[in-house]
């Protein structure tokens, strides 16, 4: 079988550590940029929606997310019904930062798809999401506490 996982994650820790030195300049590290792009996209969201739409734990996401509000790029608001409930924002600064990081996004997808044809390219986008959701029954079984039989 061949190895497409190990693919994956060169191309994933390849891409991370591009951007990680590109978008130094912002002062966001260690994948903050991903979870800046979804409170852009999703103003209002919640972080144990942004830490389950980027497949991290809720520990994970509420550190980046403290990270990210302390550096000015977010911040929380309560809920108008319901005070528990933090939800997230860009702040100016998030939304000045933003193009930039759709447009690094867009430039990194041109870049990893170049020489694929249209269907080549909606082909690959349909097998990795098949990819995506097989992982995610595993994904969401494990941080349950269980464990996968090998």
């Amino acid at each position: 079988m061949k190895e497409i996982l190990r693919e994956i994650g060169m191309i994933a820790r390849a891409l991370d550590s591009i951007s990680n030195i590109e978008f130094k300049e912002f002062d966001l590290t260690k994948g903050q940029y991903l979870y800046l792009v979804r409170i852009c996209e999703n103003p209002g969201i919640i972080q144990e929606k942004v830490a389950e739409m980027i497949k991290v734990d809720r520990t994970t996401a509420a550190r980046a997310i403290k990270k990210l509000e302390i550096q000015g790029f977010i911040e929380k608001k309560n809920d108008d019904n319901n005070k528990k409930i933090k939800k997230l924002y860009p702040t100016d600064k998030g939304e000045n930062v933003y193009p930039f990081l759709k447009k690094e996004g867009e430039y990194t997808d041109k870049v990893a798809l170049s020489g694929f044809s249209l269907e080549e390219t909606e082909t690959i986008f349909h097998l990795l999401q098949k990819v995506r959701k097989n992982i995610e029954i595993d994904w969401e079984f494990v941080k349950k506490g269980n464990k996968r039989g090998y």
